[in-house]
């Protein structure tokens, strides 16, 4: 068994290495921004003066989920919320660029607070929990303890798989509904990265499993997704596909779309099977040439929102659509990069001015302002949110880095 899925492995990273070969070039030869570099230098700063202003605010074994301009109250959660990775993440991203030592020291608290959640099988989160923090950590200062600790998050994530269904269960619910969300699909990273690591190819084909599943009941003719699909956990039938924060079951929820595009692009670099990369580059398309998206390239919390053009703008949608068309970029035709690299700047380049980014010392610490988290729900309308940071940082990061191997 170890044999054949080191054999497997091997295959694999031949495979991307080929690939990485034929498509690297794109960053060579495009004309970055300086202007904009020097933005985002300036922002990484800033960033972390903020950030530094949100850590003294937070209690010791709380983690950020947002802050409330109006009032000047924040909302914390405790480790398990799915959150819970951003802020230790973009800790990590901030110090890569600033080298502050109090940042990275901060991070590696509030890791510490973090660990326990290896052991959670009670969500499908822990990609973004463990992975954007753990994940981070590791690639700046790789040590054996963070190996261990994303290895058994990876375990934990994989017991949510269900082979009948194909597809980790995101929500736990009553026994007849097996829900999956589209977000799921940024979890798939961890599994990769596990199978690198131990030589175990069962969190590959885990993780390839799940988006074929996806691909084929998640979206729509036109490339958009819903965002549940309700399976029926002894056969794998469809159920039910819905909506959660979105408008309406049939309406694109940006973030969605956005988790679709990052999930996809991921699933390319890790395989290099063609079939994900024109996943990636139908919904880039679906995006792209919506007639809803604004000239500033910041769309609306919902593509079909009620009251277009009045309709709140999500800024963490924006953020993951930046990141995801950077890395995008890399795997494309010349026409097609330099495409997705225009959006990337103009979401970067709007998500820096004043409209979205927080003046310092303001908005609690967070970076960008005009998050919506869930409107049908209620909760984080119009307000910062800490994955709005982690992928607006990550996003300048990877523009800055251009070129480089992901």
């Amino acid at each position: 068994m170890i044999r054949t899925s080191l054999l497997f492995i091997l295959a694999v990273s031949s495979a991307a290495i080929l690939s990485f070969s034929c498509t690297a070039q794109n960053k060579l030869s495009y004309k970055k921004d300086k202007a904009l570099i020097k933005t985002f230098d300036q922002n990484f700063k800033d960033a972390g003066e903020q950030y530094k202003l949100l850590a003294k605010n937070l209690p010791a074994d709380m983690f950020p989920k947002t802050y409330f301009p109006a009032t000047g109250k924040y909302e914390f959660s405790k480790s398990e919320w799915w959150c819970s990775g951003f802020y230790p993440g973009t800790l990590l991203y901030i110090y890569e660029q600033t080298k502050d030592q109090a940042l990275y020291n901060e991070a590696v608290r509030i890791l510490s607070v973090l660990e326990k959640e290896k052991h959670n099988t009670t969500t499908h989160d822990l990609g973004f929990m463990m992975y954007c923090s753990f994940g981070n950590a590791n690639r700046i200062a790789a040590k054996p303890e963070y190996k261990e600790i994303l290895l058994t998050s990876a375990k934990s994530l994989a017991s949510r798989f269900n082979p009948k269904v194909g597809c980790i269960k995101s929500w736990d619910s009553k026994a007849s509904d097996y829900l999956v969300i589209i977000d799921n699909m940024m979890n798939l990273e961890l599994l990769f990265w596990a199978t690198r690591v131990s030589g175990d190819s069962s969190f590959y084909k885990i993780a390839v499993t799940h988006a074929n599943t996806t691909i084929k009941n998640h979206f729509r003719p036109d490339y958009s997704s819903y965002h549940v699909v309700n399976y029926n956990a002894e056969t794998g039938a469809v159920q039910k596909k819905r909506t959660a924060q979105g408008a309406a079951d049939e309406s694109a929820w940006a973030r969605g779309q956005a988790w679709g595009l990052y999930g996809f692009t991921v699933m390319f670099r890790e395989t290099k099977d063609p079939v994900y990369l024109n996943q990636a580059k139908h919904i880039a398309s679906f995006i792209l040439n919506n007639p809803t998206l604004p000239g500033d390239k910041i769309p609306y919390w919902d593509f079909n929102a009620p009251g277009i053009p009045n309709a709140l703008r999500d800024a963490s949608a924006a953020s993951i659509m930046a990141s995801a068309f950077i890395e995008l970029s890399y795997y494309v035709d010349k026409k097609d990069a330099v495409l997705y690299l225009k959006t990337a700047e103009a979401m970067l380049r709007s998500l820096s001015t004043p409209a979205y980014k927080a003046a310092l010392g303001t908005n609690g610490g967070f970076l960008l302002q005009h998050g919506v988290g869930s409107l049908p729900g209620k909760t984080e309308i119009d307000v910062p949110l800490t994955y709005g940071d982690y992928y607006y940082i990550e996003a300048m990061e990877r523009y800055k880095n251009l070129g480089k191997q992901f």
